[in-house]
């Protein structure tokens, strides 16, 4: 394993996007990924210097309008758990 200079790093242009045989895939995963979590991180609300950091209501509400995105797509993922198989039920049972 090779370290190069230490005293002196090189630094490339930063992360690639990796080679993939299924570029379609890779761009529409990414796709989603920008459209259900459009904003970055709120790093300013996390003291990772300090042992314990209270939030605030403020803090808490920022959070969920960060996370809004997967919240919705949880949601909807436990009404379509919850109904796909009460609706083939339905149908299994009561074919008149």
């Amino acid at each position: 394993m090779e370290l190069g200079n230490i005293s002196k790093p090189t630094y490339g242009p930063g992360l690639e996007a990796p080679g993939s045989s299924t570029p379609g895939l890779v761009t529409m995963a990414h796709g989603f990924l920008r459209l259900v979590q459009p904003n970055p991180l709120p790093t300013d609300l996390f003291n990772f210097g300090q042992p314990q950091s209270n939030f605030s209501q403020e803090d808490i509400h920022e959070l969920l309008l960060y996370e809004l995105g997967f919240l919705i797509c949880a949601a909807i993922g436990i009404v379509l758990i919850i109904l796909v198989p009460l609706v083939g039920c339905c149908f299994c049972c009561c074919r008149c």
